[in-house]
């Protein structure tokens, strides 16, 4: 099975997190993969396979999921760190105060910090980065989080000040999001300078992407010297590099039919993580007639999820039915809101007055599992009237046609990020759900005093979504990571597609 994908999409609103301090990024990884090392090569270079090779080096230049997985936490950092675990930590803030309003957050970065170019960190390249994000013309997904900083000033080289114009309890989680990037820096899209414990080596634009251990990195040295991420476009092809000892590690088993051969092999070990991907059958919902919520209710009672998900992934993998995976603060379990059921699904249609169904075009990534997908969806609406144009179209075409110019009817996408329920609450997104009801109760969770308040919110407007049937969330990916058994230290989970390799180990 192919996949290859774009990185939608969603910084979130998030519970408040309790932050520690930590001494750079190897020295807290919750990451866990392999058996426990004993004597380890400190020398050694990562063998990393992936499906996810980054359209361009920018994040706010829709650089894509694998520029994420390679670079988040390795080459570039934030003010703060997002572990494996989900958890906050302080990365380059070394402490930071909130006012009494709530509004002004005033932080203190740490000292001896150095980008790949020898240039000192500043409070002037923090400010950059933020602006960087929030700029008109950013594509960064993460923009609209920060739609309420009213100010950003840097009072000294040490010091950055941020005033919101309303109370946002993520805020500091949203931070984890924002790569802090040397105010000087150029061409950012096929180079970088970052802090991060490596520096780009060379990218082979089909082929390999290499990170080499930074001399003058301000933490804990990474536990390796060079990382190598291959590119693949075919599960089956990295699957063999693996077997082969090509690579050492796939970052996000998307073949369950090979999994038998490593879970049976001592040389290997399987690992069943956590993920945070779902995927998507996204209607729009400006445009008739998924204007109606009963039309978009009808499609999810007749799509059977369960069976799409034992075809594609058999015993992994699970059924959400909303946006909310298992691991936000917010879950619930919704499934039974739109349960499969035909005979519902046509009444639904006769209510909503399209008794005979309706015809219309699915704009479907070419990358595995969404052809696949896309061609059940077909079958399945089929028994209830609705006839289904499969348009094929790639990722670049994607992100322009339907995410940017939301010229489309229904699409297929996976979006990666947890928390990223709150989406729903943008009227202006591309998939354009609008319920005034839910946009308040999102305002209203971002301006929350407490983890409660807000958990208590997010609630209902999972609830809401659900009940509108504002998507159909088809399942949710199961993260599997398969590595040599020489190998520990890797991340077990799939959280917004990062992938720390500082704390990997390879027995000597």
């Amino acid at each position: 099975m192919n996949r290859k994908t774009t990185s939608l999409i969603g910084a979130a609103a998030a519970l408040a997190l309790a932050l520690t301090a930590c001494g750079g990024t190897g020295s807290t990884s919750s990451s866990s993969g392999g058996a426990t090392a004993g004597a380890y090569d400190k020398d050694a270079t990562i063998q990393v396979g992936s499906l996810y090779e980054p359209q361009n080096l920018d994040n706010t230049e829709g650089g894509g999921q694998g520029v994420t997985e390679a670079f988040n936490g390795n080459v570039y950092e934030g003010l703060f760190r997002l572990t494996d675990d989900g958890k906050v930590d302080n990365l380059l803030a070394q402490d930071y105060k909130v006012g009494s309003d709530g509004l002004t957050y005033t932080f203190t970065l740490r000292d001896g910090v150095k980008f790949h170019s020898g240039k000192a960190l500043t409070s002037a390249d923090v400010k950059y980065s933020i602006e960087k994000v929030i700029a008109p013309d950013s594509q960064s997904a993460r923009k609209s989080s920060f739609a309420g900083i009213k100010k950003i000033e840097t009072p000294d080289d040490h010091t950055v000040t941020v005033t919101l114009a309303s109370k946002s309890i993520s805020f500091v989680y949203n931070l984890s999001y924002v790569w802090i990037i040397n105010d000087q820096a150029k061409s950012l899209t096929t180079s970088e300078d970052g802090t991060g414990p490596y520096k780009l080596g060379t990218w082979k634009r089909g082929s390999t992407l290499s990170l080499d251990r930074f001399a003058g990195y301000w933490g804990t040295a990474p536990a390796n010297k060079q990382v190598v991420f291959h590119y693949f476009t075919d599960a089956t092809a990295l699957n063999n590099a693996l077997l082969t000892d090509a690579v050492d590690v796939v970052t996000s088993e998307q073949s369950p039919d090979a999994l038998a051969q490593f879970s049976g092999n001592q040389n290997y070990k399987v690992n069943n993580g956590h993920s945070t991907t779902k995927l998507l059958l996204a209607f729009n919902d400006r445009k008739a007639p998924f204007d109606k919520p009963l039309v978009r209710k009808a499609i999810t009672s007749a799509i059977d999820n369960k069976k799409l998900l034992d075809s594609i992934w058999g015993e992994y993998g699970t059924l959400i039915g909303s946006m909310v995976p298992p691991t936000d603060p917010w879950y619930e379990d919704l499934t039974k809101v739109n349960p499969y059921d035909l005979t519902l699904a046509k009444k639904e249609l006769t209510d909503a007055g399209y008794p005979n169904g309706f015809e219309f075009t699915l704009d479907t990534p070419n990358y595995d599992p969404h052809p696949t997908a896309a061609t059940f969806i077909k079958s399945e609406l089929a028994k209830v009237g609705i006839t289904v144009k499969i348009n094929i179209i790639t990722a670049d075409q994607w992100y322009t046609k339907v995410y940017k110019n939301r010229d489309f009817a229904a699409t297929m996408q996976e979006h990666v990020n947890d928390r990223d329920v709150v989406w729903y609450g943008d009227p202006d997104f591309y998939w354009g759900y609008d319920n005034p009801q839910v946009t308040d109760w999102v305002k209203q969770a971002e301006e929350s005093d407490t983890a409660d308040q807000q958990t208590a919110l997010l609630k209902k407007v999972n609830e809401q979504i659900a009940a509108d049937a504002a998507s159909d969330w088809l399942y949710l990916y199961p993260q599997i990571v398969v590595a040599s058994s020489s190998l520990s230290g890797y991340p077990l989970n799939g959280l917004n597609s990062q992938f720390y390799a500082y704390g990997i180990k390879k027995s000597a």
